[in-house]
């Protein structure tokens, strides 16, 4: 891990970022304060940047077996050594016959085979949805407008009006109409939780570490896709991590080391064929491992956020909306989620 001389003088000179779009305010102690994200005019999907064309290669290495056999060798070597999988990448057989119907097989006494299903073939829901972002050639619109009009407001979980803390991109949210798809979006989170131990490290679902993940569709094949953020706030350390991020660091028990190479988890949902009713790929489930010797750190990663690892959604496709788990207690399933 850089030590914190090091740290910073790279972020003194740093152009801004910010961990992801959740919204802090920055508070008036003396200390270093973590830049914002830069402001960039939006890229055409039509030039890619180089961030982009990693990114789309990433894509087709957990898409279609032709996809798959698109990018070069070497390069997909070098992404498969830095993928760590939370799910087995693909499904000894194909779709079941029966796709499982809730989270409850997984949650309520199913087992890892249940679980694997949940994300390789998803409830029907979710799979009209994948088809849809697909259909739509990739349009947020399209998601968007499936979503429930009713406004509401983002609860008090966990300290944050005493904290002074706003941690959504708006202070409400709203839900899919149809509660499936929330109740397999809070699955998601909870599988990442309960499955993150196997690849090297722990997921809290709190306000500082997991709670967000940012819903796309990707360049060129409009899959649908969430790219999760965990460890977002790192606690205040004068010798490890001696930044400060606002209020909605405060309190934080989560440390700064060398499990941040892991914060980024993608999610991706099964991908139809854009010319029949068959499907190409099943979901996937994955952590992207950003330790510096490997190519996600190196061409993912931009140089201004390098040691908290931040990966960015944008370089996978369109934003459609940011999805948020709040640990409320005693709520039906799916109540979890505020999509914002």
């Amino acid at each position: 891990m850089a030590n914190p001389t090091a740290l910073s003088l790279r972020f003194a000179f740093a152009f801004a970022f910010s961990f992801s779009f959740s919204i802090t305010t920055v508070s008036s102690q003396n200390l270093h304060v973590l830049p914002q994200k830069p402001i960039i005019p939006k890229i055409s999907l039509k030039s890619s940047s180089p961030l982009q064309t990693l990114a789309s290669d990433l894509l087709s290495l957990l898409g279609s077996r032709q996809q798959s056999s698109s990018v070069p060798a070497g390069e997909a070597a070098e992404i498969r050594s830095c993928l760590r999988f939370l799910v087995p990448f693909r499904p000894s057989r194909g779709r079941p016959g029966k796709v499982l119907e809730t989270r409850r097989d997984l949650l309520e006494g199913g087992g890892e085979e249940e679980g694997n299903e949940m994300v390789w073939w998803p409830p029907a829901p979710v799979m009209e949805l994948a088809r849809l972002a697909v259909d739509s050639r990739g349009d947020p619109a399209a998601i968007q407008r499936l979503l429930d009009p009713t406004v509401i407001p983002v609860p008090d979980v966990e300290g944050l009006k005493n904290d002074k803390c706003q941690l959504t991109r708006t202070p409400y949210g709203r839900r899919f109409a149809n509660t499936e798809l929330n109740s397999y979006f809070e699955f998601l989170f909870e599988m990442i939780a309960a499955r993150a131990a196997m690849v090297g490290f722990n997921v809290s679902l709190s306000r500082y570490d997991l709670f967000h993940g940012h819903l796309f569709l990707a360049s060129n094949t409009g899959r649908l896709g969430i790219l999760f953020h965990a460890k977002e706030y790192p606690s205040y350390d004068k010798e490890v991590f001696p930044y400060n991020m606002g209020f909605c660091q405060t309190g934080s028990n989560v440390n700064y080391d060398d499990s941040i190479n892991l914060r980024n988890i993608l999610w991706l949902a099964p991908l139809p064929s854009d010319v029949t009713k068959a499907w190409v790929a099943p979901g996937t489930l994955v952590v992207l491992d950003a330790h510096p010797e490997g190519i996600i750190y190196k061409q993912l990663v931009p140089e201004y956020v390098d040691d908290v690892r931040t990966i960015y959604e944008d370089d996978f496709g369109e934003l459609v909306a940011d999805v948020n788990y709040l640990n409320i207690v005693n709520v039906a399933s799916g109540n979890k989620i505020f999509i914002c």
